[in-house]
């Protein structure tokens, strides 16, 4: 249930930051599914609400603000602008039946910034200062580190494309890695097709044809024939995802890195950037927490930038405040014309709760 505790807040925290420049918007609350599930992947459709309209094909209750945001955003022509929303969003929690399904977010949203470094500064700093005194703890992540790594590997395009799009389902992830590494064996599917034992690969069903088997084949053939990824390379990748700490720590050990995996030493260069910029915000980056491993079950379309705040007593609640940068998501928005793009959501509802309980 929303209290009108709740969407007070809401109205006070999109006026603080309609203060602080950004336009207020209100996204429609049925959104395209079609285009949604495409760019979530068909995991969220377990997760939302879909009904059909027998004129505009599949609709979704709004999942989130952002893609609405980005869309008419990158319609009007991707100028540099802010802007801010708050309404209720819709998820189900099949997973846990105590958790709201509808709930309050209050975003602000920062497109076509000239600095990343200190646009992701602003958006952190906003959302720390909006819940100030909640006792909460933040954490930090940076995506586009991992997605560097990831393109750094010393393996063919269709390899490398294969572990991005997994980048946020850590489990499938690393089974992947493991496969192409060698180090366990692939699904016993792709030995029959390799054998070019088709019946014994399974059942055939779907629509593909004779010769979209025979192309699956061919190219798992080529696949195999690259061998097995280097040593070297999955060591680092696994070194780099065990990173954590302060800030500070972070930074040693992720330079450190990087030589070691030199793809990755730009996408260092502006996360130390980005400590700078917060910092020049009064953010205490010494005791601010950074994990290699952050994020990566959150909102597909963070590819840079990502971070939490969190009540530390309260490990059954989700994020107070969250967000990131998600600068690819406006190239495919945006008919393949990206802008660099950072925001974040809170929940006045969970900032009212834990007030009520402090």
């Amino acid at each position: 249930m929303i209290t009108a505790a709740a969407r007070t807040r809401a109205a006070a925290l999109r006026a603080r930051f309609a203060a602080a420049g950004a336009q207020v918007v209100e996204p429609p609350i049925l959104q395209d599914a079609g285009l949604l599930l495409d760019l979530y992947g068909e995991d969220m459709r377990a997760r939302a609400y879909v009904t059909s309209d027998a004129v505009r094909g599949e609709r979704m209750l709004r999942p989130d603000f952002t893609v609405p945001v980005v869309q008419m955003h990158m319609e009007a022509g991707g100028s540099p602008a802010r802007y801010t929303y708050a309404g209720e969003v819709f998820r189900r929690q099949d997973a846990d039946p105590d958790r709201a399904s509808e709930y309050l977010q209050v975003g602000f949203e920062l497109m076509g910034g000239r600095d990343p470094g200190a646009d992701d500064a602003e958006v952190f700093a906003l959302m720390f200062a909006a819940t100030e005194g909640l006792g909460l703890r933040a954490v930090t992540g940076d995506i586009g580190i991992l997605l560097a790594a990831v393109d750094g590997l010393r393996t063919t395009a269709a390899r490398r494309a294969a572990l991005r799009r997994h980048i946020w389902r850590p489990a499938r992830f690393r089974a992947l890695l493991d496969v192409l590494a060698g180090r366990v064996p692939g699904p016993p599917a792709r030995a029959a097709l390799l054998a070019g034992d088709v019946p014994a690969a399974g059942p055939e069903i779907g629509l593909r044809s004779a010769g979209d088997v025979a192309d699956r084949i061919a190219a798992l053939r080529e696949d195999e024939a690259a061998g097995p990824l280097a040593e070297d390379d999955v060591a680092g990748i696994a070194a780099l995802l065990d990173v954590a700490g302060a800030m500070p720590a972070a930074l040693s050990q992720l330079r450190d890195l990087a030589r070691d995996l030199p793809a990755i030493q730009s996408a260092v260069e502006g996360l130390e950037r980005r400590a700078e910029a917060l910092a020049a915000r009064g953010i205490d980056v010494t005791a601010l927490a950074f994990e290699a491993r952050y994020g990566r079950t959150s909102m597909e379309y963070y590819d840079g930038f990502v971070f939490g705040l969190t009540a530390p007593g309260r490990p059954d609640l989700p994020p107070v405040a969250s967000g990131g940068r998600y600068d690819a998501l406006t190239a495919r928005l945006g008919g393949g014309t990206a802008i660099p793009a950072v925001g974040a959501v809170l929940r006045p509802g969970l900032m009212t709760e834990l007030e009520a309980e402090a």
